[in-house]
């Protein structure tokens, strides 16, 4: 059923991995989906077999939910591949157990914690990509009057939208005349703090742009001809630029 198997990769691209802020989809995380007239299967595979059991059980658990939404009446399943947990997640999420349900006294808490940690860290990264873009936008402008910089001074296009997205995510205004460089609850830095708070955001967003970039080509290595299933993203870094940026940011 190719309209269906279009519409779950379609809804598949609002599932991210948590630390590289990337959509599993652009990643090329997911290996496979296929439809019939009773379910909906979809396949996921991760850089390697040991990466972190709460980070592989939250994207495949937000793929579950994404896909049940778009399936009717078909049975949605979804299975993690190659991954020393697999068994234990598949068994979870085929009986809606939960992150605690499948995990029991593995589990310390529950994943809404770790959520909103990296939902924090991709803000902070948003936040540099954008003002960074109007540094060198404008060589005039010195990193302290970034403090006066408001959302409605950003350019459009997809390194402010990927900012409003992140901010949303984080239940904080989008309203244009909203500064630009804030605390993750919405409170400006002063103006002092505002080098300071640059270089922190800088050296978080190389740490998820190298992590996305070094596990884009693990997967490529376990999986070889999944690099067709791959998306770059416009801002995505060679290994030698992110080398070039932490020595320009130390």
């Amino acid at each position: 059923m190719p309209d269906l198997e279009e519409l779950a990769r379609s809804a598949l691209d609002s599932v991210y991995d948590p630390e590289l802020d990337e959509p599993i989809t652009d990643l090329g995380f997911v290996r496979s989906v296929a439809a019939t007239e009773a379910e909906l299967t979809v396949h996921l595979r991760l850089p390697t077999s040991f990466c972190s059991p709460n980070f592989a059980y939250l994207m495949a658990s937000d793929a579950k939910d994404v896909l049940t939404a778009v399936a009717g009446e078909r049975r949605v399943v979804v299975q993690l591949d190659d991954h020393h947990d697999s068994d234990l997640i598949n068994r979870g999420l085929a009986a809606d157990a939960g992150y605690l349900g499948t995990f029991g006294a593995e589990a310390e808490k529950d994943l809404d914690e770790l959520r909103l940690t990296f939902r924090r860290k991709a803000h902070t990264a948003a936040m540099e990509r954008a003002l960074t873009g109007l540094l060198r936008a404008d060589k005039e402008l010195k990193e302290e009057d970034l403090h006066d910089v408001r959302l409605g001074d950003l350019p459009a296009g997809l390194t402010t939208d990927a900012l409003l997205r992140r901010r949303t995510s984080l239940g904080l205004s989008v309203e244009p005349g909203e500064p630009v460089l804030v605390d993750e609850h919405g409170e400006p830095y002063p103006r002092e703090e505002v080098p300071l708070r640059l270089r922190f955001a800088r050296s978080i967003r190389i740490s998820i742009d190298g992590n996305a970039h070094f596990c884009r080509g693990l997967l490529r290595t376990r999986y070889p001809g999944s690099e067709t299933d791959q998306t770059a993203r416009p801002h995505d870094p060679s290994v030698s630029a992110v080398a070039g940026e932490e020595a320009r940011a130390s």
